[in-house]
């Protein structure tokens, strides 16, 4: 009995041994059986041919929502060069002489043009484009090259040095252009993109999140309301374009933080709202027209309030009033912290600013202010805010 178990466990172990072999090497012979990791193997093609699956470029790969968002925002997005003729120099008599110039070198060549190096955004068919101030401050010529290699001179219809904004035009035909997003929609942590042309190494697209709203206190203009974004952004990107998740323009990019020369992660681009408004008045009538009531604000800090005994601790500090200006006829007085302006609240310089601003010249405002104990809405004619040179950056 031993004897007969011992030759039928050799006989299965043997039997087991071959149909590894058989299934490893020749797994045809058995039929379609399944392999060792119990996958059933598909049945070889009649032909012999062994057929690979390959996914044709578009055929069900659909595009990921920021590459669609860069193919409908890149084309409209340009590279700016900016060029500033050199300060004239004197003549020499011997300037020609070539041993003159052996020894004295040559003090009658004219020194090359400063070239300056940015990006734009084209936001209407008929070529009016969007840049930074500085990309184009004091250029005597400005060439404009296009996504599609195409080339042309820029025409400077107005700057605006106080929000940093510069409104192109060019003349070709056929212009891709950008479509302008809701900036009150846009949110912390949204998606965004930067588009330009950073150190002229040719257009660029980088993603990031929007990483702040309402930045200001940064003395990089006058009106500022920046978004801030981790989304790379280098020397030249100024003047690019920051497009949301849908390919919309959100913002123009501006300026970062750095210690390097070089992108930190932090960016600042010019939200598109305010950007169009200075579009529209440059457009309109050749200069941004700004509200204006004759104020020196500073921001309301809590030590004030608390040793003025304030029911507020919010809004802005009136440190100057202008003598007849709009404010000090409205009966506003230094001391005074206003709280709203035409209805809205305002609880930093910056706020207060740009309400302001967006006052027409001629009309007439309710600003609220805390007096003491008392609080009071003065009436305020606004005024045209008088031209301002461009701020340090």
């Amino acid at each position: 009995m031993r004897r007969t178990w011992l030759i039928f466990s050799q006989a299965v172990t043997v039997a087991v041994a071959v149909m590894f072999v058989v299934g490893t090497f020749k797994p045809h012979w058995l039929g379609g059986a399944p392999d060792m990791l119990g996958m059933a193997r598909a049945p070889a093609p009649a032909s012999g041919v062994v057929t690979v699956g390959v996914s044709s470029p578009g055929a069900s790969v659909g595009l990921q929502p920021l590459t669609a968002a860069a193919k409908r925002a890149a084309p409209a997005v340009v590279s700016v060069t900016a060029s500033k003729a050199p300060p004239r120099r004197s003549v020499q008599p011997h300037g020609q002489d070539p041993w003159f110039r052996f020894f004295f070198g040559q003090p009658g060549q004219q020194a090359e043009p400063q070239v300056g190096l940015g990006s734009g955004v084209i936001v209407s068919a008929d070529g009016y484009l969007l840049t930074n101030h500085h990309v184009v401050e004091g250029a005597d010529q400005i060439r404009v090259r296009l996504a599609d290699g195409r080339e042309a001179d820029a025409q400077l219809i107005g700057t605006d040095p106080e929000s940093d904004i510069a409104v192109l035009k060019i003349a070709l035909d056929n212009l891709p252009s950008v479509n302008l997003g809701a900036i009150e929609q846009l949110q912390v942590g949204d998606a965004v993109l930067a588009i330009g042309n950073p150190f002229n190494v040719g257009q660029t697209v980088t993603s990031g999140i929007v990483s702040a709203l309402g930045r200001s206190g940064l003395g990089l203009s006058t009106f500022e309301n920046f978004i801030q974004t981790d989304a790379a952004i280098n020397p030249g990107n100024s003047g690019g374009a920051l497009v949301d998740a849908a390919g919309n323009l959100v913002g123009i990019n501006s300026a970062i933080y750095s210690q390097s020369g070089g992108s930190m992660g932090i960016g600042f681009a010019i939200p598109i709202d305010l950007a169009r408004h200075v579009m529209d008045g440059l457009v309109r009538d050749g200069q941004v027209t700004r509200g204006w009531i004759g104020v020196q604000p500073r921001d309301l800090d809590p030590e004030f309030a608390q040793s003025f005994d304030l029911p507020v601790s919010q809004g802005v500090l009136i440190t100057g009033v202008l003598q007849n200006g709009p404010a000090s006829q409205a009966g506003m007085r230094p001391g005074d912290v206003v709280t709203t302006i035409a209805g809205r609240p305002v609880r930093s310089t910056s706020q207060l600013l740009l309400a302001v601003s967006e006052l027409k010249p001629q009309s007439q405002a309710q600003i609220g202010v805390q007096r003491g104990k008392d609080t009071l809405q003065l009436t305020v004619t606004v005024a045209q805010r008088p031209k301002a040179q461009a701020a340090p950056r």
